[in-house]
């Protein structure tokens, strides 16, 4: 009874510093989906610095419990992969937003909000994937992957599009550069979302 009760407890322990993780990452795609959804207010950059401070201090807490516990739900190494895909995401979307904030001057015209509504979709798929990870049901982990997937190929597609801003012949050198480094910040980010929900998925084809 007491390594059932062990183990019970160990795994609401670590699936909620999962889900803190998780949580933190899809605050910082929220907002920037707000940011961009409204370029002409002056970017407030707080919310991106505590969203990744809650990722990094979520991530220390996982790292000592590991390192505290002798008993863990899944296997320790995949708990450290889960959190270190989503550490990457706010990581990601952070960059994203520093650098928009000091070159928007120079992005007039070019519409990110809506590729930044598919990244917010992408980690609100990664947040119910990890949500779901306690019970280990492969039919519904299934189909939050199959989901996240399609949003995946989809954001690959708008951000196809906006690569012919870069090609199309009015922008110089410079802004060519500039914007091909806001398309590979942004398409990274998505990545990662893809990157947390295969892991995810991973863990319960192996547990179920």
């Amino acid at each position: 009874m007491f390594s059932l009760q062990t183990i019970f407890g160990q795994g609401k322990q670590f699936y909620a510093l999962l889900n803190d993780a998780a949580a933190a990452a899809h605050d910082s795609t929220k907002a920037l989906y707000e940011m961009l959804k409204a370029p002409e207010r002056t970017p407030a950059l707080e919310a991106f610095k505590l969203a990744r401070q809650r990722e990094r201090e979520t991530a220390e807490k996982i790292s000592q419990a590991l390192v505290d516990s002798f008993i863990t739900p899944i296997e320790r190494e995949d708990i450290e992969a889960l959190a270190s895909a989503l550490y990457r995401i706010p990581k990601q979307v952070e960059r994203f937003a520093d650098r928009y904030a000091l070159a928007r001057h120079r992005l007039e015209g070019i519409d990110f909000a809506p590729r930044a509504a598919m990244l917010e979709q992408a980690a609100s798929v990664v947040v119910q994937m990890v949500a779901e990870l306690p019970n280990l049901r492969l039919d519904r982990m299934k189909a939050l992957n199959d989901r996240l997937r399609v949003i995946e190929t989809e954001a690959d597609r708008l951000i196809l599009e906006l690569h012919r801003d870069i090609y199309s012949g009015r922008l110089d050198a410079a802004e060519m550069f500039l914007l091909k480094e806001f398309f590979e910040i942004l398409e990274k980010a998505i990545d990662r979302c893809r990157e947390a929900g295969v892991v995810a998925y991973e863990i319960t084809l192996k547990n179920s």
